[in-house]
């Protein structure tokens, strides 16, 4: 079924056309992702489809009675009031109350156990969690998620997404993580020069649809200059138009002169341009640090190769961008030294960004940082370097006020950049970006001469970059070789590891009371273990029903056959989703020890 559907959509700001007669549509059970350069109108698009703003023509058509759950890049909370009070906010009053379980478990699971506390008192990372858990607790049909990831931990990514992947209706999400793409999403709309492009599949489908796309696209194009040379010599020669042969030749001249000619595919350029490094770099030697009596680091030595791929991970709060801070002197350590080599030339990417003067024009702003820059290829000015980062020559005559988010993130990276740096601290860089700037910006740091350190939420980018993690936890430093997947794994195992070591404990020191700790039953603890497996089946049994009726729409009795096959496994799927609800909840029970 439909669920709602966006017609000739057009929509205009300051003159720039960002959506330009596009239309959308969303079947139940959907599961969208929206991805595209930064400033094309992917959240444009999806404040059309909730409502939040209006195309300037066209129109969106809901199903009657759908319910929508929308989370913007920015969750709009009051001033003040507690946090479970802000999530259930949105909610009708008679709701709130049944709601509230749902609410507090969630808050749990994305790391907020303290529903009491005024939002206001929230960093942007926990007001983030708190805006997803408002999104999810709405009674919705679908769901409507503008960067759901960003400015949260890995941690809270990874259980995010296992809350989606158990969503049961329909999401719409624009989202530059990667794996969230591959793992949730069974289609990509790419949003390109006001158009829009859609792909059945993942991330990784896409990027097949899409190479053989810009292939086709290559051919025919070829074919066509082919034929427009072999033309062009006809007309050269005098050809008269005297026969309806000759006029109708003409006429096809015309249509191949005039014809629209594939749009070169946008590509960022970034040349690997960095100044010299010595032997000396950067020596770090017993550095301990407290704030607001939270211990963030203690006792850590390192010394940063020159080569040094390091990705920083932890919860939110638990000390990363300090350590950076620490680095550049911008934060000093309680104990400990860090001594900066004479030849190092650092640029520092943070996660604030640095204010941008809004009347400043794109080019002056990059023109206060350096007028030209030396490359591997030659000397290049400013402005060259601006058209490699996607800013056209109309672009770079803006103000900065005219500039989405997400190019101003692009525009701040460039700056850094053009300092020529050896080493390169990088604060949360994939916050804002869009997938093809991390692509090519994740090229460039392969080629990097210098070393690179990162703090990052995005595991598809550390995995590409790090060859060593270091993980903030509990006030320690705790160092892995490898990617972010050889760390998660090793994480894993530590994690059994302790888990056993605490049952062993436990069995030990266990003392009758009268009373049992609650516990699964044999059949329960199995049923738990499969029901996530065996909702997926179902739920994949009725989408594969729904293109069997769609195929089948002129012979009846199939037709009814299949009706009646999809309403028997949609029944089977309602017993199932209120037994995994159950489970869950014992499972909740359980884990928090409770006695019987």
């Amino acid at each position: 079924m439909i669920l709602l559907t966006a017609q000739n959509i057009s929509k205009t700001y300051m003159e720039r056309k960002v959506l330009d007669d596009v239309s959308f549509f969303l079947n139940e059970g959907d599961k969208v992702g929206i991805i595209g350069i930064n400033g094309t109108g992917k959240s444009t698009l999806l404040k059309i489809l909730a409502g939040a703003e209006e195309p300037d023509t066209g129109e969106v058509i809901r199903t009657n009675g759908i319910k929508v759950s929308y989370l913007p890049q920015i969750p709009e909370f009051d001033d003040h009031g507690s946090i479970l009070e802000q999530v259930l906010a949105h909610l009708p009053k008679d709701l709130r109350e049944s709601k509230e379980f749902e609410a507090k478990s969630i808050l749990d699971k994305l790391g907020i156990s303290d529903y009491d506390r005024d939002i206001s008192t929230l960093s942007g990372g926990e007001k983030r969690r708190a805006g997803i858990a408002s999104a999810l607790v709405q009674p919705s049909d679908v769901l409507l998620l503008d960067e759901p990831t960003n400015h949260i931990d890995n941690e809270t990514a990874q259980l995010l997404e296992d809350l989606l992947l158990k969503y049961r209706g329909a999401i719409v999400m624009v989202t530059h993580d990667r794996y969230f793409l591959n793992k949730i999403c069974r289609r990509i709309v790419e949003v390109e020069r006001g158009k829009i492009y859609s792909c059945d599949g993942n991330y990784s489908e896409y990027l097949a649809y899409k190479a053989q796309r810009e292939a086709d696209a290559e051919a025919a194009e070829r074919r066509n200059r082919s034929i427009y040379r072999r033309e062009l010599e006809w007309i050269s020669r005098g050809a008269i138009a005297r026969g309806t042969k000759s006029k109708d030749r003409i006429e096809r001249f015309e249509q191949l002169k005039n014809r629209e000619k594939p749009v070169e595919t946008e590509k960022l350029q970034l040349q690997s341009v960095s100044s010299r490094l010595g032997k000396k770099t950067i020596e770090i030697e017993g550095i301990s640090k407290e704030i607001d009596g939270k211990q963030l680091i203690s006792d850590f030595s390192y010394i940063i190769s020159r080569n040094a791929r390091i990705g920083i991970v932890g919860r939110n709060g638990a000390g990363k961008s300090t350590f950076l801070k620490m680095i550049l002197g911008q934060v000093r350590p309680d104990s400990g030294s860090i001594v900066i080599g004479d030849t190092v030339n650092i640029g520092y990417y943070s996660q604030e960004c640095e204010s941008m003067d809004p009347t400043m024009r794109v080019i002056e702003y990059i023109r206060e940082t350096a007028d030209r820059i030396q490359t591997p290829e030659g000397t290049v000015t400013a402005s060259q370097m601006l058209e490699r980062f996607l800013f056209t020559p109309e672009l770079q005559w803006n103000r900065i006020e005219k500039l989405s988010g997400g190019e101003r993130k692009r525009l701040y990276l460039l700056k850094v950049l053009m300092t020529a740096p050896n080493i390169l601290l990088l604060d949360e860089p994939t916050n804002d970006l869009d997938i093809t700037t991390l692509t090519i910006l994740e090229d460039y740091l392969e080629n990097f001469s210098g070393a690179v350190i990162a703090v990052s939420h995005d595991r598809y980018f550390l995995d590409k970059m790090a060859d060593e993690i270091f993980e903030f936890h509990n006030g320690q430093c705790i160092r892995y070789n490898g990617n972010y997947s050889d760390y998660a794994e090793k994480v894993r195992e530590r994690g059994d590891s302790v888990e056993k070591v605490r049952k062993k404990g436990e069995k030990k020191e266990r003392v009758y009371t009268g009373k049992t700790k609650l516990r699964f039953s044999f059949k329960e603890q199995r049923e738990y273990d499969n029901i996530d497996g065996e909702i997926a089946e179902l739920e994949e049994a009725i989408a594969n029903a729904d293109k069997e009726i769609a195929a089948n729409t002129s012979d009846y009795v199939k037709l009814q056959e299949l009706t009646d096959k999809k309403s028997d496994l949609e029944a089977q799927l309602e017993q199932k989703m209120e037994r995994w609800v159950y489970l869950n909840e014992l499972a909740e029970r359980i884990a928090n020890g409770e006695m019987v």
